[in-house]
């Protein structure tokens, strides 16, 4: 009985509401209706809707201020992206923006004290954060476990040539050991 019901209602509505039923009926099965009104061919992938856009590398040596964390013990051996593993002793740091290898010098503004170190990584993922730094350097320059952040001055001493990096941990300028 529900199925000649139905029959008898769709035979009743206008021609005009049956075209738009059928074409948006379509648009469903055949078509994905985008937030900008375009009809693509399937939604968009999962990878897609991530996908960050990669930052510019910045080899201008202009100083940034901005806010800097570091690595937590879970980093502690594991591989960065230039090949080295972190150690937490060293003066290893990531950068979104400066290349690996960069030497830069690190100033905490509330404390005064500065460190050197190598952009060995990429990273820090939290906005507003310019760099992340090993334990080490982060208790050098005063920035407390407790704390975990503090705003820094991140100022490049040697920049790599564009095209160049280092894929040991040593600078371009620096003689590789075998």
């Amino acid at each position: 009985m529900s199925n000649i019901f139905r029959f008898n209602f769709i035979k009743a509505l206008p021609p005009v509401v049956c075209v738009v039923g059928a074409f948006f009926s379509g648009l469903a099965v055949n078509g994905y209706a985008a937030p900008d009104g375009t009809v693509q061919a399937s939604p968009p992938s999962r990878q897609q809707l991530v996908t960050k856009q990669k930052p510019q590398l910045d080899r201008s040596g202009r100083t940034r201020v901005g806010t800097a964390s570091f690595y937590g013990e879970k980093f502690n051996g594991k591989k960065m992206a230039d090949g080295t593993k972190m150690d937490p002793n060293d003066d290893n740091a990531a950068s979104t923006t400066l290349p690996l290898g960069t030497t830069a010098k690190v100033t905490n503004l509330k404390t005064g004290k500065s460190a050197i170190v190598t952009i060995q990584d990429r990273g820090p993922y939290v906005k507003g954060r310019i760099v992340d730094l090993s334990p080490s350097t982060a208790q050098e320059i005063g920035i407390a476990r407790d704390d975990g952040v503090a705003k820094v001055e991140v100022t490049p001493i040697a920049v790599p040539p564009n095209g160049h990096r280092a894929q040991d941990g040593t600078a371009p300028s620096e003689p590789r050991t075998q």
